[in-house]
């Protein structure tokens, strides 16, 4: 049914909720299965981009390179345990509903297995729901889960 399962993760308990329900379907299907995490941009403050000296920008870059493959080899461990060949991909410099809307169009994927939070609707409202935005804008199916 599903080919190709794209699965979004930040490291954090509940995303590891997605990735495995999307590894367990991804096996169970015999889907190839790709693993995605997105680091954020350099921080916007007060309305202005942050211009950091070289330095910065290295340290920031180098600090979200080792976090992302921090995150990605938990899930590439849990792949392994639960036999499943997995791609990872980082991307940097983007915001998680973009990264993914994006990667699932050029990777051909269709079907993205992702976690909720599972915040409030008032929080959703204040600050934005990176699997409520995917879920409104993907053009292929979207499993969630809690």
């Amino acid at each position: 049914m599903y080919k190709h399962i794209l699965i979004p993760t930040d490291g954090s308990d509940v995303s590891m909720k997605g990735v495995e329900h999307g590894l367990v379907l991804a096996k169970s299907l015999g889907s190839k299965a790709t693993i995605i995490t997105a680091t954020e941009p350099f921080p916007i403050v007060y309305g202005r981009t942050w211009n950091p000296t070289p330095e910065a920008a290295r340290s920031f870059e180098d600090e979200n390179k080792r976090a992302a493959a921090q995150i990605l080899e938990k899930a590439l461990a849990r792949a392994s345990e639960l036999g499943v060949d997995v791609q990872t991909v980082h991307v940097a410099n983007s915001a998680a509903s973009t990264a993914i809307l994006d990667k699932a169009s050029e990777l051909g994927c269709d079907l993205i297995a992702m976690a909720s939070h599972g915040r409030s609707v008032l929080n959703k409202l204040l600050l934005g729901s990176q699997t409520n935005v995917v879920v409104k804008t993907s053009p292929v199916p979207v499993l969630v889960v809690r």
